[in-house]
């Protein structure tokens, strides 16, 4: 009896133990909580049966595409991507979830990258972040006031969240954007790896990586030449996040956001030099940078501490090759100051060619030129104008000729005054228009700056919240493929009033106004653009080995895939295969 009880109690202990162990291996993961912001609601009310999708599915797609939120996406079953790049490259790949069931707590884990030689890429390289969904229309007539009523409203697949978890609503698509830092000092090699997908109720899922290390080397973005002009708003930043301008909370809520900006290569640094130049086009007003004041006996004041604070700012992260400053020319004419004796701000318009334009602007503009000169500043400033009629801009010109001719210029340019000056320090173009052989040639000689913009007249391409995010990486190939150096666009960071929600404004096709959101979120427009300026540089890059190294072959190669890309119109093929052809010999000449 004594060897049946000692026998059963063995027994029990060994069924306890294993319910234990198998209550272990099935215990839900540590309960965390993935909050985040709620988005709008899905407009389209179309029905999607979502009753045969039974649980969670998931598959790589294509960054091509914006996946649906309320449908169920139409992706080839993949559990494994590859992709190549150089060293120093960052690459990206998206991942597409979807269910007819809530699934909670989704995380992803990367484990080390290894290659056949030993050599290994850390688990850091990778980051998977949550693609969330904002509402968007569509390009219309373009430019012109528009109520969001008289548009078809859609969302689209765009935010990059950075959350660390997400709870995934049932019957919805969840797109996952995946990036990958390419280390600089990396072995050439192929490596691989493995994305873990961990959830709270629907298990542990394992995708497959591989990544080809080509034996090329791109420089840090610091180091590339491609011109950037991406147009920052500070007073956008303080008022989505509730401070005051320029307080403390403002500069240390905009450090994120323009390092963002600095890491994409962004040369130049947006400054305002009296009251919103651009009459408050945007939902919020560009606040001072340098206050003037009229004194009781009648001389100026400037404050240049904002400015200056500001510059430094933007340096110290950076962006440190020129200082473009808005305007001589604000769109309304408008300047104002403090006048000391009555203690009021007075408004004064002063038009172009009147006794007040010449009056007010002269004081400034010498004292600015000997504040630059002071910081050290001068070499890299220029006064700066913004779609101006030729006019007006020869009225401006001769002032700056005439009161401070060793002060740079910046023009944006859509009435082809640029024709008239070809010897601005910077010269922008609209999408379509060309510079002369013989300007541009001048230009490229005195290290002059040519690029181009593309804004609300044009539908492609563009980078608007329903543009094909393709087109993003199509702008940096036709830099290139036309002899420009780079390209601007009006707006980084001017935000609607709900950023976060609705992309779409009062004035232009919805994503018009910014290509990053609040709290430091990139955007798919972001990282495809970003993506087409890393092609810019491996393109002259390549350009400049096979010249110095006298391959006549491959450059003739490049060149005449590069050619493709000069055009003013979507391509037949399609924008995404027009570049993935481009990006596809670029591999072939990198290895």
């Amino acid at each position: 009896m004594k060897y049946k009880r000692e026998y059963n109690q063995k027994r029990y202990l060994i069924l306890f133990l294993g319910t234990v162990l198998i209550a272990a291996c099935n215990q839900s993961r540590p309960t965390k909580s993935c909050e985040t912001y709620t988005e709008a609601n899905d407009p389209d009310t179309t029905h999607v049966d979502w009753s045969q999708v039974d649980g969670l599915h998931y598959s790589f797609g294509t960054i091509d595409q914006r996946y649906a939120k309320s449908a169920i996406p139409q992706v080839d079953p993949s559990t494994s991507w590859s992709g190549s790049g150089w060293r120093g490259e960052t690459i990206s790949a998206q991942l597409v979830l979807w269910s007819d069931q809530a699934v909670d707590q989704i995380e992803f884990e990367f484990s080390t990258f290894k290659a056949d030689n030993g050599s290994t890429m850390d688990a850091a390289i990778g980051q998977a972040r949550f693609v969330r969904y904002v509402l968007t229309d569509i390009f219309a007539p373009g430019c012109g006031y528009r109520k969001p009523k008289d548009f078809p409203v859609s969302l689209s697949a765009d935010a990059l969240d950075n959350v660390a978890c997400f709870d995934m609503a049932a019957n919805t698509t969840l797109p996952v954007w995946l990036s990958f830092d390419i280390p600089s000092d990396v072995s050439p090699g192929s490596y691989t790896g493995t994305l873990s997908m961990q959830t709270q109720n629907a298990g542990t899922k394992k995708l497959n990586i591989s990544i080809e290390v080509l034996p090329q080397t791109l420089p840090p973005p610091s180091d590339w030449i491609f011109h950037l002009d991406l147009w920052q708003h500070p007073s956008a930043i303080a008022r989505v996040h509730g401070v005051k301008v320029w307080s403390e909370e403002h500069w240390k809520l905009m450090e994120v956001p323009m390092k963002m900006l600095a890491d994409a290569g962004q040369k130049v640094i947006t400054a305002n030099v009296n009251k919103d130049p651009w009459n408050n086009q945007c939902f919020d007003p560009y606040e001072d940078m340098i206050r003037w004041t009229k004194k009781a006996n009648n001389t100026w004041e400037y404050d240049y501490v904002i400015f200056d604070r500001w510059v430094n700012f933007m340096m110290d992260l950076g962006v440190d090759k020129l200082i473009n400053c808005y305007s001589l020319l604000p769109w309304n004419h408008e300047i104002h100051y403090l006048d000391e004796a009555s203690g009021d701000t007075v408004n004064v318009s002063a038009k172009p060619g009147s006794k007040e334009f010449t009056e007010l602007w002269t004081p400034f503009l010498t004292s600015f030129r000997d504040h630059l000169k002071d910081k050290g500043w001068l070499e890299m400033t220029n006064i700066a104008m913004d779609e101006r009629a030729p006019e007006e801009m020869k009225i401006a010109l001769a002032l700056l000729e005439k009161v401070v001719p060793d002060l740079g210029v910046a023009l944006a340019d859509n009435h082809k005054s640029y024709q008239q000056y070809p010897m601005l320090k910077d010269i922008c173009i609209a999408f379509g228009a060309e510079f002369d052989e013989k300007d541009l040639a001048f230009r490229k000689e005195n290290d002059l700056i040519s690029t181009y913009y593309v804004c609300c007249a044009d539908e492609f391409p563009n980078v608007f919240t329903f543009s094909d995010p393709s087109e993003a990486v199509f702008m940096g190939w036709y830099t290139r493929a036309v002899g420009l150096d780079g390209y601007l666009h009006w707006s980084y960071n001017s935000w609607t009033e709900s950023p976060l929600t609705d992309s779409r404004f009062r004035t232009w096709p919805a994503g018009d106004t910014y290509v990053i959101y609040p709290d430091g979120r990139s955007s798919i427009r972001f990282e495809r653009m970003k993506e087409g300026i890393q092609d810019a540089e491996k393109i002259r890059i390549l350009r400049e080995q096979f010249t110095v190294g006298a391959d006549a072959e491959k450059l003739a190669v490049l060149e005449e895939v590069l050619a493709r890309f000069d055009i003013k119109a979507a391509p037949e093929v399609g924008t995404a295969a027009l570049v993935n052809q481009g990006k596809k010999v670029l591999a072939e000449l990198s290895r």
